[in-house]
């Protein structure tokens, strides 16, 4: 094999095995979620995958000729990488969110092998070039090189350019088509291929790209970020369920914007009428938009306010626009980037309200979450302003949702917390609603509210909560382990 035609190949495997690692948070994520286990277990299944194929294709390689492994193992690679979308899709649905066996076993069907495969193709070449000890160190380290820049390759051109240009779904088909005929056109250069040997492999591989196709996507948008579509309501003909990855994250009435279906927002707006009277106009900074529902609210229920959103994904926002109705405004306004970067631009006491209901998975990011972010976050409010979270945690111990109370109570003068009694007892999981203020936080008006729908939800704040957040960590940039602090669904 020609030195160049060797570098190339060297330097195509590795980076065809790095888009298959990113493309690979995207695919899982509609079904487990985008977590920090997610990824760590992504990471490890391909590394794991990279470390089996190379040992294996090195002593495939000193057991066989490398001219007659090289092309069979593209192909291999290939037809692999083809039927990675099929096995998450069939699969995918029966893993729960937060169990970490079955988000490792499924990793590991998907991405084990087209990535031992590939990895497998560097030692045969390396073997094919050696021709002298003499020249042992500039080969290898060469190649070694190679297959490290065509790892950056994929790296950036996967993150930067085709995650936000096309479907992950046309990118594995394309990923895989490219390596099977790259495979075959090696396996005829290097070695004999016969024709019903390639007449097999195209089959195999069409059937491999049929079954991408066939097995339907749960996205009706997939963007860089977010898996997200749209549930009816068989109870509301109006009502629209907006459901990003695994989270039913938003519900938006396309007729009566005041209409609040979930539990937590009616909380969200417990708390907000307890300390600004209704009818009375705000300036609120939303973290996270969604569905874009209470700021809508607020704009129906308190004429006059103004709305910013920091919403991390743009696609989202137009989305949203076409399917749930969402008019954009001077009154209603959105700024698309990461809100731990927007809420830098923001003014001192320019908001009355600043609510946080930012999602990835079922965690809150992390970013999002630490006493330097709150601190953003008490900067931009007025005297008087208060910070309402919402929040999703589970037993055993709550961790998460009292590490976030115990860091809020590190930055505001009065905290609370807004929960069902037996989520607050640790009995049962769900969403929390954390208040900050440095103003007394009225919790008679919050439970009067939700009496009077008939909810039992129960607001504690200060010293009642004392018990519940002590030898909770505060959150900082420096540690914040949102993700293993999060409970067991």
């Amino acid at each position: 094999m020609p030195r160049a035609l060797a570098g190339v190949v060297v330097f195509a495997t590795s980076a065809a095995v790095l888009v298959l690692e990113i493309l690979a948070g995207r695919l899982l994520a509609p079904y487990v979620g985008i977590t920090l286990e997610t990824f760590t277990t992504i990471i490890g299944v391909v590394l794991a995958g990279i470390a089996g194929g190379t040992w294996i294709g090195g002593h495939l390689a000193d057991r066989f000729h490398p001219r007659v492994l090289i092309g069979p193992l593209l192909v291999m690679g290939g037809i692999l990488t083809l039927v990675t979308i099929p096995i998450i899709r069939t699969v995918g649905p029966s893993v729960i969110p937060g169990q970490l066996v079955a988000l490792t076993m499924l990793t590991m069907m998907a991405l084990l092998l087209p990535a031992a495969a590939l990895s497998a193709v560097s030692p045969a070449v390396v073997k094919l070039q050696l021709r002298s000890l003499d020249q042992t160190g500039q080969i290898v380290g060469q190649l070694s090189a190679l297959g490290t820049f065509g790892a950056l390759f994929g790296t950036f051109v996967t993150g930067f350019i085709l995650v936000a240009a096309a479907p992950s779904t046309g990118i594995m088909i394309a990923l895989g088509g490219f390596l099977v005929m790259a495979g075959l056109a090696l396996w005829a250069y290097l070695s004999q291929l016969e024709l019903p040997s390639a007449a097999s492999v195209a089959v195999v591989a069409l059937g491999g790209g049929w079954l991408t196709v066939a097995v339907d996507s749960p996205c009706e948008l997939e963007s860089a970020y977010f898996c997200a579509s749209i549930e009816v309501d068989d109870e509301r003909d109006s009502g629209r369920i907006l459901i990003l990855d695994t989270l039913k994250h938003s519900y938006v009435d396309l007729e009566d914007p005041t209409h609040i279906e979930f539990e937590y927002a009616k909380s969200l707006i417990d708390v907000i009428d307890s300390r600004f009277p209704r009818g009375q106009p705000l300036d609120a900074l939303h973290v996270g938009g969604g569905g874009f529902t209470l700021p809508r609210y607020i704009e129906a229920v308190r004429p006059g306010s103004h709305s910013l959103v920091l919403e991390l994904d743009p696609l989202l926002v137009d989305f949203v626009r076409d399917e749930l109705g969402l008019v954009t405004s001077e009154a209603l306004r959105v700024r698309t980037g990461d809100a731990r970067v927007g809420i830098l631009d923001q003014d001192d006491d320019a908001y009355d309200l600043v609510v946080g209901d930012a999602f990835g998975g079922l965690a809150v990011p992390w970013h999002l979450t630490t006493e330097e972010f709150i601190e953003e976050v008490e900067r931009v409010l007025r005297p008087g302003g208060v910070y309402v979270i919402n929040l999703i945690d589970y037993p055993p111990d709550q961790g998460f949702a009292r590490a976030e109370a115990a860091t809020l109570a590190q930055v505001f003068e009065h905290v609370a917390v807004v929960v069902p009694p037996e989520t607050f007892e640790m009995a049962r999981g769900g969403n929390f609603v954390l208040v900050g203020s440095n103003e007394p936080i009225d919790t008679e008006a919050i439970d009067m509210s939700a009496r009077a729908r008939g909810d039992v939800d129960v607001a504690r704040s200060d010293d009642d909560l004392l018990p519940w957040i002590r030898g909770a960590r505060v959150l900082t940039d420096e540690l914040a382990p949102v993700d293993q602090l999060l409970g067991d669904p």
